[in-house]
């Protein structure tokens, strides 16, 4: 945020700037106002998955046994505030279901205990989670983003059966409040062009990602917009950073 404004020095933005604006009640910074925003780069849904041996086996049966069980599914994620546990409060929210979280320090960790059925649950990212999926060590039952994957096609999303819901972990490029605009321009530019490259598109759609392109406007109404959609989340959960 300090950085001298010249271009050499940039932020890479993830689901957490967005978060923490809310989630920390004493910032010494306004993300929105003290960061300008260059591109987006990258999109990733998160996938609901399941241990194997969880009942449910489609995902209007898992909201059906969720709400018929309340505080029996334990839901893992990576951590109090994270983007994998808002994701979830929000399904809990918007669903009205209670599930139990457990936060992990690190994905890898609540996938190791999910793999091992010590949890049932879990918001996962799609590069996370896929291989796990693939070797049918994980069943997936849902994926979050507003459309189907191109990986998992017969997946449905959250939205089929919850109108409006949506999470993505959207990621890309900030710089100084005081950057020239010509130097963003230019950043976005180039940036872009990488975007475009086939080896990249091709590899982050292997991920389960797609590309997050677009201008700085466009980045900064996206930032905006998952700024406010996480800061219902977190007051309507009473989240707290640990």
């Amino acid at each position: 945020m300090k950085a001298p404004p010249d271009g050499y020095t940039l932020l890479l933005v993830g689901a957490s700037s967005a978060i923490n604006a809310t989630l920390y009640d004493e910032l010494n910074f306004n993300f929105l106002r003290d960061i300008a925003p260059v591109a987006g780069v990258i999109s990733i849904p998160f996938i609901i998955v399941l241990n194997p041996s969880f009942p449910a086996k489609t995902a209007s049966k898992f909201n059906g046994y969720a709400r018929a069980n309340p505080g029996k599914v334990i839901m893992a994620s990576g951590g109090n505030g994270t983007a994998g546990h808002l994701s979830g409060e929000l399904f809990k929210m918007m669903a009205d279901v209670n599930m139990v979280h457990a936060p992990y320090r690190g994905e890898g960790p609540a996938l190791t205990d999910l793999l091992g059925g010590h949890v049932q649950a879990m918001f996962g990212t799609m590069p996370a989670s896929i291989e796990y999926v693939r070797a049918g060590k994980l069943r997936p039952i849902v994926v979050t983003s507003a459309s189907r994957s191109e990986l998992l096609p017969d997946l449905p999303t959250v939205g089929d059966f919850l109108p409006g819901y949506e999470t993505i972990a959207g990621q890309g490029v900030g710089a100084p409040k005081d950057t020239p605009a010509e130097i963003i321009d230019r950043l976005n530019k180039e940036i872009n062009a990488g975007l475009a490259e086939p080896n990249f598109k091709a590899r982050l759609a292997d991920m389960g990602g797609t590309v997050l392109a677009g201008s700085p406007t466009d980045f900064g109404k996206f930032m905006a917009v998952e700024t406010e959609k996480w800061a219902k989340v977190i007051k309507f959960a009473g989240i707290k950073p640990e």
